[in-house]
């Protein structure tokens, strides 16, 4: 075996072995920049071994040639500063937290936030009462029997789960305009008023007039009139 032979041999095997020791894809490589005193020793060890194969002599020129050459291969290497998985030479984000998910180049995955469902928009419950049963023509006073009716919506109005309750007057198209609105306004309030004597909390309670603006049916009728002339209940939970 040539001399040349006898000194290169032992330097390929020991650079083949501490470079597959100390590269890994993924950077978990044991051998690596901070690890090079290891990689020295072991280059040093490899390298007399090798070396005493043919001599006493060579033993200790492969021990130094084996120092050198596993502390050059290692510090050749990269390390992985914040264990994130990426060798340092490719980490652009080199400070990354612990147990951070990292996209290649070391950098912190996009967190997207969770998918809210969309709130449903709760419909107000509508309670219609007929304007022919709860005042006389033409009039904004509750009778009698208007007030019973109401009594007996109580329980349903004063549950706890009510946020709110919008009373709406409406007229059938009967008269002018102006004339239905303020008719429409004044029934409107006369039920709020009862409703309030009754114990519905006055922050619950609102009421408006809609006049002849929102018909439910055809105001060329008696029937489609009388269906039109009404006091709606918008209960909101």
């Amino acid at each position: 075996m040539s001399v040349l032979t006898r000194t290169v041999l032992p330097v390929l095997l020991l650079g083949s072995l501490l470079t597959g020791c100390a590269t890994h894809s993924d950077g978990t490589a044991p051998l690596n920049q901070r690890t090079w005193p290891i990689c020295s020793l072991i280059g040093g060890l490899v390298g007399g071994g090798l070396g005493a194969i043919e001599s006493a002599g060579w033993a200790g020129g492969g021990a130094a040639l084996g120092i050198l050459t596993g502390g050059l291969i290692c510090y050749a290497q990269d390390g992985d500063e914040d264990e994130d998985g990426v060798f340092d030479r490719r980490d652009r984000c080199p400070d990354t937290p612990a147990n951070t998910p990292v996209e290649h180049h070391g950098c912190p995955l996009p967190q997207y936030p969770a998918s809210v469902k969309p709130v449903e928009v709760v419909e107000p419950e509508v309670i219609t009462l007929p304007s022919d049963v709860l005042f006389a023509f033409n009039k904004s006073d509750l009778s009698p029997a208007a007030q019973s009716q109401l009594d007996s919506l109580m329980s349903k109005l004063q549950f706890a789960d009510v946020v709110s309750i919008k009373v709406i007057g409406h007229t059938d198209s009967v008269g002018s305009d102006e004339y239905n609105q303020a008719l429409s306004e004044r029934r409107a309030s006369s039920v709020a008023a009862y409703l309030l004597s009754q114990g519905i909390a006055p922050s619950k309670l609102t009421s408006e007039g809609k006049g002849e603006s929102q018909p439910l049916a055809d105001n060329e009728t008696d029937e489609g009139r009388a269906k039109n002339r009404r006091v709606e209940l918008h209960i909101n939970r």
